[in-house]
């Protein structure tokens, strides 16, 4: 029994584990019902599960604002947004990887479910790593927040450019080193076949396989610019990890309803960049203008609320008559 109250990474381990619980009933609801078969996901199934997720992810933070107080509360619920926020943007890149390798829906859950278990290990490692970071040498949150205003700018001057996926580095590298199929095999990322040069048995993989490794390195990229943001809002790694995770969770169902619009969302990025800009920017306001007062984290929560809804409301908006001209 003391093991569940020992203090691990500043949070009793019963606090980790209880997570971690919900975490593993989550994927196997996910793996042992929704994913029984291959059929393709309607837009109000996964507007449903979408609900579903978020009101776990936020019944989980009134958990958090109970058992660890209300400002670890509101660190979480603002690092559950940004999340969520981003993760549009990731949708944007996984329907072109789809696309790429001529997957159809059917088989895109299948991806995006494994795809999605890889992360929850990946952004573990990198956020342990930034925490490590983090409590050994404080100034590497400067470093963070510099890096997020950077990133914040040039998200709001970048030119649009489509990602070049069959160009990718790790795609041609495996394609040199590996057989892989033309076509798909079903559900299947390897199969046996014959080889085309000798005409022995071998294993090669599918495009499915391709397109699961890189939505992986897709999302390695996007976290080079969600983990700073969460750890600029808070170092408690408890909160960085499990608003990270809670809000990608539910990224695989709200796929489905969104990469069918996510072109509407065009103007969202730059609320998103206004978003890096303001987290990175309060951790410099924080100590070199309020000193030893900490910045508000209702302010952070509601500036980072009002943004990203400012940034869906005016794409809505701006892209309703685009939507209504490509209808006629």
């Amino acid at each position: 029994m003391e093991f569940l109250f020992a203090d691990w990474l500043g949070t009793p381990a019963w606090f980790w584990l209880s997570f971690l619980a919900l975490v593993v009933a989550l994927t196997a609801f996910d793996l042992g019902i929704l994913n029984k078969e291959n059929k393709e996901m309607g837009i109000g199934e996964s507007l449903k599960l979408s609900a579903l997720y978020i009101g776990i992810a936020m019944a989980f933070g009134a958990w958090v604002w109970a058992a660890k107080g209300g400002e670890a509360g509101l660190q979480y619920y603002t690092g559950f947004f940004i999340e969520k926020a981003l993760s549009i943007d990731n949708i944007f890149v996984i329907s072109l990887i789809f696309a790429t390798f001529a997957i159809p829906p059917r088989y895109q859950y299948r991806a995006l479910l494994w795809g999605i278990l890889a992360v929850i290990i990946l952004r573990g490692m990198m956020i342990a790593g930034g925490a490590a970071l983090v409590t050994e040498y404080g100034w590497v949150l400067y470093i963070f927040a510099a890096f997020l205003v950077f990133t914040g700018v040039k998200m709001l001057f970048a030119s649009e450019k489509p990602m070049d996926v069959a160009g990718n580095p790790v795609v041609k590298w495996l394609s040199r080193r590996m057989p892989i199929t033309n076509e798909l095999h079903g559900e299947k990322f390897f199969v046996r076949v014959p080889d085309s040069k000798t005409g022995k048995i071998v294993l090669a993989a599918t495009p499915l396989f391709l397109a699961l490794v890189v939505i992986n390195l897709a999302d390695l990229v996007f976290a080079v610019d969600s983990v700073p943001a969460i750890f600029a809002i808070t170092t408690d790694t408890f909160i960085v990890y499990t608003s990270n995770i809670m809000a990608i969770l539910g990224l695989r169902a709200l796929y489905f309803a969104l990469s069918a619009m996510v072109h509407r969302f065009h103007y969202l990025k730059y609320a998103l960049a206004l978003v890096l800009v303001f987290i990175g920017s309060k951790i410099f306001v924080a100590d070199f203008v309020l000193g030893d007062d900490k910045f508000p984290p209702l302010v952070s929560l509601g500036v980072t609320v009002a943004l990203i809804a400012a940034g869906v409301i005016w794409s809505l908006v701006k892209t309703r008559g685009e939507e209504a001209a490509l209808r006629q």
